[in-house]
This record gives C-alpha cells, structure tokens and sequence, in this order.
C-alpha cells in the first residue's frame, strides 16, 4: 500500500496534531508513505525523527499554480495508491488523475465544510459519525462518506510544578485547552470562575481571543488566579498537575481535548455542543452542560468531589481504550484504504 498524505493546516491545531500522530503511526506499520506539508519547523522535526518521507510546499490560496504542479509531479512519478488530503485547501489544490483513476483521493474533513472545496474526492472521512450525517445531508453519497476517529497521545509525564505559574499547591485547579476563539468558549469559562473563588485556572491555547479574554479576566477580577500559558506543545505535565478539564466549546466537531483527558485520566465538564454530546456520555465519562451558561459550568465544578472526580476519570479512560486507542484506529484506517484501493 502506497500512501500520500497532504497536509496544508495551520501551524497549531488539533487536526495538525493527529496528522503528526497518525503518519508516525503508519511509519510503524508496512504503509509505503510519503507527506506534503508546509515548512512548519516543528511538524518537519517530528515528523523527520520519525522517519517519515516528506515534501514542502507553500500551499498558497488560488494563483498558486507551483504547490498544485508539484503535487501532479508526485503523484504522476510515485504513483501511490490512496492520497489523503487533509482539510479544505489541501482537497481543493489536490491535482486529479490525468490517466483516469489510477489513485483513490481521500478527503478528510476537519469541520463543518462546504463540498465544493471536496469535489475531487472519491470518499470522505468524517472524525465523528455527526460529521458524516452532515455531509450526506448535503448530498454525498452515503457509501462514500465514513466514521474513522482520532487518538491521542497515551504518554505520562511528572506535573507541572505549580510554583512556576505561581497557583497554590492545594487550590483546585480547572484546565482550558485550545484555540483562543469565540468557538471554544473560553469568555464562558472566565465567566463561570466569577463564581468560584477558591479555583484557579491554566488556559493553554492562542490565538484572536486572546487580549479579549485577559481584558475579560482583569474586568471580572480574577486575572490573579488566572495563567494564560500560550501554546503547548507537549500537554501532559498540564493534565498531570490539574483536576478538572473544562471544554466550553459552542462549536466543536470532534474535541480532541477530550480524548487527551480522557487519555491522561483526567475528569471531564463540557459543553454539550453537538460534537460533545456524540462523544461525551452525561454523568458518565463525564458531565455536560448547556452551552453559554456560565452559572450552570460553575454549579457543575462546585460539585465534583474526589470521589466523583476519581469515577469519570476511570470511565473516561475506559471509554478511550474501547474506541480511540492508537491500535484500534489505525486499524481501522489500515482496513478503509485496504477496502477502496484500486
């Protein structure tokens, strides 16, 4: 099996992130596989120290005709059996076959988009079975469209010492995780803390939200029990040394934050926005609560005791390794590629 990837996302993201992680993955397995992605310096590094073959290209918007040619240039010359593209642009810019169908173009979404950037495709990969309904609602045909789910990282690591943000040591201590974007929700988040004077909060992400939500935490009065750490690239020690995973998300197709949580043993409170409620099982492997209601978040934190904690941390991590352990998904997308190949 011959396999070409094409990634064109952003520096940061959850679904870059699970491109990293599947391609190394695939790396341990006997797929031929080769990347195209932008000339990010730390997605080269780790996808380099793994082994994997990989191309750059600038993945400009429509007037740029080299990324596209190299592209076609690959393909033609490699000729692999399956290309995946990741996300919009990549689908978009993705050459089709000269010859007819001599490889099968695999479109993975990473959102709610619109077909027309996906045309090209031959399937479609959705991570959650929500975003599968969508698109066939749109009008892809059913047969083609396909529920493959994400994993996430299982490694441990010693806490974060919490003397170096300067958080108390027996504070209960909420953990944010994502894009600072009106998406995520986090301005509910801050909202929420204005009723809990004895939690602190990490809120590691960046992005356009960000001066909002420190002005917000300075308004509301809690910018000291508040750290704003930036993007991080290696987020265990944070699940190691928090109590809680907060996910306010309004929007979020997937939640790749959960399943770290979940991976790293960590009680979970979301958002029961669509993605959420499809992953999350209520008072189960964790708790949800309505969207944009800071009072209701609040009252939820309030009542996690350690025993409770104790019991959605286990069945969280239960529910990871029935479905979205590594082995399992790659097994899985091993036997999709093994049924559409040519």
């Amino acid at each position: 099996m011959k396999l070409f990837q094409v990634m064109a996302g952003a520096r940061y993201g959850g679904a870059e992130e699970f491109f990293v992680r599947l391609a190394l993955a695939f790396e341990r397995t006997n797929v031929d596989q080769r990347v195209a992605i932008r000339g990010h310096p730390l997605r080269k590094k780790q996808l380099g120290r793994g082994g994997v073959r990989m191309d750059t290209f600038s993945f400009g918007r429509w007037l740029d005709v080299r990324t596209k040619f190299g592209l076609g240039n690959i393909i033609q010359d490699w000729r692999p059996d399956i290309v995946l593209t990741w996300m919009s642009r990549a689908s978009r810019v993705c050459p089709k076959s000269k010859l007819g169908r001599e490889f099968v173009h695999v479109g993975r979404l990473g959102g709610y988009y619109k077909l027309k950037y996906f045309r090209g495709c031959d399937h479609l990969i959705g991570n959650t079975p929500g975003m599968v309904d969508y698109v066939c609602g749109l009008g892809w045909p059913a047969e083609c469209a396909h529920f493959l789910p994400n994993f996430v990282s299982e490694r441990r690591a010693a806490p974060l010492d919490r003397k170096i943000l300067n958080t108390p040591g027996d504070a209960p201590l909420l953990l944010g995780l994502g894009r600072l974007h009106e998406n995520k929700g986090f301005d509910v988040l801050l909202d929420s803390m204005a009723f809990l004077p004895d939690h602190w909060l990490w809120l590691a992400g960046t992005g356009p939200q960000e001066a909002a939500l420190r002005s917000q935490a300075a308004r509301l009065g809690i910018e000291k029990r508040v750290r704003f750490l930036g993007w991080c690239d290696d987020v265990a020690p944070l699940f190691s040394a928090v109590n809680i995973l907060i996910c306010p998300s309004r929007s979020e197709p997937l939640g790749n934050v959960i399943l770290e949580a979940w991976a790293q043993h960590v009680p979970v409170i979301a958002a029961a926005s669509e993605g959420l409620q499809q992953l999350i099982s209520d008072e189960v492997n964790g708790l949800l609560v309505p969207t944009d209601d800071a009072p209701a978040l609040a009252r939820s934190i309030m009542e996690i005791t350690s025993a409770r904690a104790e019991t959605l941390a286990i069945a969280g991590w239960a529910s990871y390794r029935e479905s979205y352990h590594e082995a399992i998904v790659v097994r899985r997308y091993l036997d999709f590629f093994n049924a559409v190949a040519l």
